[in-house]
């Protein structure tokens, strides 16, 4: 199983999911840093990502080519993460056959209703567990 991690700005939420993600799930798991920049390409590296791609043409490419998409749900918003996520590559993310895990944080002027604010650590405790019940039952 691939898994992508997607992230922008400075790269410290992909960097705490990967970092979770990978002391939690089997060692076989491979993991994909995407960053919108070479910087949350490479936090991403060092926490544990088994390689990383950072840009529009790396999101693009590599959308289509992981079972499983995780970040913030502001991967889906075209100029998020102050413009650093493209219209194409929310277009293809969105697009993806991959199942998505996605943390609700925005800062996009996007307001998910029915979602209690949590810390990020609890957030990214959830996705964990969400990423593994997917695991299971792809298994």
């Amino acid at each position: 199983m691939r898994i992508a991690v997607v992230d922008g700005q400075g790269g410290g939420m992909g960097k705490h999911i990967m970092d979770k993600l990978r002391r939690e799930l089997p060692e076989e798991i491979e993991f994909l840093a995407l960053g919108t920049n070479a910087l949350a390409t490479s936090v991403m590296l060092r926490a544990g990502a088994n390689e990383g791609a950072t840009g529009e043409n790396a999101v693009i490419y590599n959308a289509d080519k992981v079972d499983l998409i995780v970040g913030p749900i502001s991967i889906m918003f075209p100029h998020a993460m102050s413009g650093e996520l493209t219209p194409a590559m929310a277009e293809a993310i969105a697009g993806s056959q991959a199942p998505k895990v996605l943390l609700p944080l925005t800062r996009a002027g996007v307001n998910i209703v029915g979602i209690k604010p949590e810390p990020l650590p609890h957030l990214i405790d959830e996705l964990v567990t969400r990423v593994k019940e997917i695991i299971t039952h792809q298994g």
